[in-house]
């Protein structure tokens, strides 16, 4: 597609009735370029409606949306779990890091979806490319849809620095009556701002990031992965051969939160939580063989 300016040192216009109409076009192109967009909720986001602490925000046909990044690339502190998309001879191929334990759901989302590839990209680009956290949070406050009742920052993606945790917490400050949530190993954005999150903003430290020992130092609220429900599961795995196999939830001591209704109530901002592994893993792996075991209980899906 020829561009504007391309099109003006073609043709050597002297008429300054084209001005306005150049000036038109190149300003609908930078409004489709500079936006962001929010997805909407997955089938387990959506039971979010059955909590009593968050069935208040959810009220009038308010629904459930997320914003996402793209993996990796988005998660500056990511260890356990990362895993990037990379483009090489214009196809999309999924790398692990050089410390992952298991593979990003979302991650391998980007892999095998175009659009869900180009959305996360698409955001990641724009807000990376804003000047300061008051132009994020425009931008971001422009996609909010107008029935948004609950948002999930980041089903894929975390907070790539602090302007852009800034305009987070903007945002929840701007929008009273919207709950947001987010896990995130970005805590020293957190720690930062430590004393000014709204009670709208629930946060949750995600265990298996490079910056752990901020979690203990804090008391942070954690989620931590877990590769089996009962520790007699993951004996099964050692004996069948698993290595370094995920501890299970029943040896932290912690309950599971399978549908996010632990991760966004405000009531329980201070109570830690597992996660059980989902999402494709190396064939082979122990990660992988939780997954088969666990027959898709960690699904998103389920």
């Amino acid at each position: 597609m020829v561009t504007v300016s391309q099109f003006r040192e073609t043709f050597d216009f002297s008429l300054d009735f084209r001005q306005p109409c150049a000036i038109i076009v190149e300003s609908l192109n930078t409004e489709r370029i500079m936006s962001v967009r929010t997805s909407d909720a997955n089938t387990k986001i959506k039971r979010l409606i059955s909590v009593a602490a968050i069935k208040k925000y959810l009220t009038d046909k308010k629904k459930v949306y997320s914003l996402d990044l793209i993996s990796g690339w988005s998660c500056p502190f990511a260890k356990e779990c990362l895993s990037k998309v990379h483009i090489i001879d214009g196809k999309r191929k999924l790398k692990d890091g050089p410390d992952t334990q298991f593979r990003c759901f979302s991650a391998s989302q980007e892999v095998q979806y175009t659009g869900v590839y180009n959305k996360r990209k698409a955001n990641y680009d724009t807000l990376k490319a804003a000047d300061s956290s008051d132009d994020m949070a425009t931008l971001i406050n422009k996609a909010l849809p107008e029935n948004a009742g609950v948002l999930r920052w980041h089903v894929g993606g975390d907070f790539f620095n602090q302007h852009y945790f800034n305009a987070a917490i903007s945002i929840a400050k701007h929008n009273p009556n919207v709950l947001f949530y987010a896990y995130t190993k970005s805590l020293n954005y957190w720690i930062n701002r430590f004393n000014d999150i709204p009670n709208n903003f629930v946060l949750t430290a995600s265990r298996g990031g490079r910056l752990d020992n901020l979690i203990d130092k804090h008391s942070l609220r954690e989620a931590i992965v877990t590769g089996y429900e009962t520790e007699e599961q993951r004996n099964e795995a050692i004996a069948s051969g698993a290595i370094n196999p995920l501890p299970s939830a029943e040896s932290l001591g912690l309950d599971i939160d399978h549908d996010d209704s632990h991760a966004a109530d405000p009531s329980k901002v201070h109570e830690s939580f597992a996660l059980l592994i989902h999402g494709p893993q190396p064939a082979g792996s122990d990660a992988g063989k939780a997954v088969k075991k666990l027959k898709g209980k960690g699904s998103y899906g389920k």
